[in-house]
């Protein structure tokens, strides 16, 4: 099999799909940049996973490395890339708005360049659900107008999601984009709010609630994101025959490019995930009820009726049974 690449692959999807993919046989090329956005180590010890697998090549890289970006490609031609590299966070991009240019939007066009220099047959990158911004229409439908984001990470997002359908259209590079809805699970990222949640309570610290903790989120366990991802590699778009401009759809195209949503289609109150990280550890949160914060949302819903029509995709893991695998991992990561 000929090697596939993914992007990320030391962060937390990128790791999941990359070691789904070496387990079942796949040839992968992984990238990062490792960079300290978080702990570095976490990423390491990601890393240290993959390596042991013969059919894992690794190569450290930053997506905004124009030149070696370029080689890479020149190097591999790969026929599929699974983009899942990015700089993520939404309050991290109220500090420091360059980053994500550099990486989201000048590094999501060296990806593009390099698959279309490349012959790639089909890239999959990952969006998210935060472009979906000030829309209050729930469920969130791909079919919706998303031009309305409230934060500069959601912004980069939905320039990928435009970048990629003017390449689509221009060159024929079949591309989808997967809007992730608050995917969690072991190997989570620490800066996320069910880490960060787990750190306070195990070191008896209080828990910000923002919102005053009256916030709803499509919790979507890294396994049925991977799961998802795995079924959409071989579904390469063809364009929607029957897209229109007169009154375009904005979830397809007539070019081969594809938007889907990947959640739970189940939203959980944050003040039950937060009962079921108590139970787990044992401890009762102290809580702090704040205020909204800038750029956040109160509450997402995945509508994933294309996914489920498309691909037979229909998530697995309750949020319950989500929470104790995270829980257990977390508990033996740091030795609680």
């Amino acid at each position: 099999m000929a090697n596939l690449l993914v992007t990320g692959c030391a962060g937390f999807i990128g790791f999941h799909l990359a070691r789904r993919l070496l387990g079942e046989g796949g040839s992968v090329v992984g990238i990062d940049n490792l960079n300290d956005y978080y702990d570095p180590r976490l990423k390491l010890a990601r890393l240290e996973q993959l390596t042991t697998f013969s059919n894992f090549a690794f190569e450290k890289l930053d997506l905004a490395d124009r030149a070696g970006m370029q080689a890479l490609f020149l190097r591999h031609r790969f026929p599929v890339v699974l983009h899942m590299a990015a700089q993520a966070g939404v309050r991290y991009s109220l500090q420091n708005p360059h980053a994500y240019a550099d990486s989201n939007l000048e590094g999501f066009l060296n990806i593009l360049e390099g698959c279309r220099q490349g012959d790639c047959r089909h890239l999959v990158f990952a969006s998210s659900s935060s472009v979906y911004g000030a829309n209050t229409k729930l469920p969130f439908s791909v079919h919706d107008n998303v031009d309305h984001p409230v934060s500069l990470y959601a912004a980069t997002k939905k320039a990928n999601e435009l970048l990629a359908h003017s390449y689509s259209h221009l060159y024929g590079l079949p591309t989808t984009g997967l809007r992730f809805f608050t995917v969690y699970g072991p190997w989570y990222r620490p800066d996320m709010a069910l880490y960060l949640f787990a750190d306070a309570i195990t070191a008896g610290r209080p828990i910000n609630l923002f919102n005053h903790g009256k916030m709803r989120r499509d919790f979507t366990h890294i396994d049925d994101v991977v799961e998802a991802i795995k079924r959409v590699i071989d579904r390469v778009p063809q364009g929607n025959p029957d897209w229109s401009g007169a009154s375009p759809d904005s979830g397809s195209s007539n070019a081969p490019w594809r938007i889907y949503n990947v959640g739970n289609s189940k939203p959980e109150e944050l003040m039950h995930v937060v009962a079921l990280l108590e139970h787990g550890f044992g401890r009762v949160a102290q809580k702090n009820l704040l205020p909204m914060q800038p750029g956040d949302v109160p509450e997402t819903f995945a509508d994933i009726d294309d996914l489920v029509r498309d691909v037979g995709f229909r998530p697995d893991v309750a949020i319950e049974q989500g929470i104790e695998t995270f829980v257990a991992w977390y508990r033996d990561y740091h030795r609680v």
